[in-house]
């Protein structure tokens, strides 16, 4: 991905598979835009409520955020739209599970709030990417493997680096005071 013109193939508003992106590169082109970079990492989620806490935190939303679906769409939406003017966001959702506590619709609802999300930031002329990923299964541990240190393969789903884990909010001024 070239720095000059990053992200200059996909849509502004878009919710859409990470695919041909890395994390880092991700972060990078944000950067770069000077939009909001927010990531979150749900590969240790198990259904709704894990999903919502840990975007919630991650994303470092105020606290009544982690409550269900409509209260992120308002906190991605009017909390920041009053805060003030934005320049634009690239959200990565990362390992959303796939599990029978987390099923195809529960994921479809998920995404759904932020393509309305998306929709929300596309009438006022903010763009606002967002990429995921989908989480492989994991099969429980055997008992008799509980107690060894030894993680299984799917234990490590990805390593991404710290850097990557660092993550803007606009609901964390001290993020842009320590960066600038």
């Amino acid at each position: 991905m070239t720095m000059e013109q990053p992200l200059r193939n996909v849509r502004t508003n878009i919710v859409q598979s990470i695919r041909a992106f890395t994390v880092k590169d991700l972060q990078a082109a944000a950067e770069a835009l000077g939009h909001h970079f927010l990531y979150a990492n749900l590969a240790t989620a198990l259904n709704k409520q894990d999903i919502l806490d840990l975007i919630s935190a991650q994303y470092q939303l105020p606290p009544h955020n982690g409550k269900n679906l409509d209260a992120l769409y308002d906190c991605l939406t009017d909390v920041v739209h009053k805060s003030g003017p934005q320049t634009g966001f690239i959200v990565v959702l990362e390992h959303i599970p796939t599990s029978p506590k987390f099923d195809k619709e529960a994921r479809e609802q998920l995404l759904d709030v932020f393509r309305d999300v998306a929709d929300f930031w596309a009438e006022r002329k903010v763009p606002f990417r967002c990429f995921y990923s989908f989480s492989v299964a994991r099969a429980p541990k055997p008992a008799d493997l509980e107690s060894s240190d030894e993680p299984l393969l799917t234990d490590k789903l990805v390593d991404v680096s710290p850097q990557a884990l660092r993550m803007s909010s606009p609901f964390n001024a001290g993020y842009w005071l320590s960066a600038a």
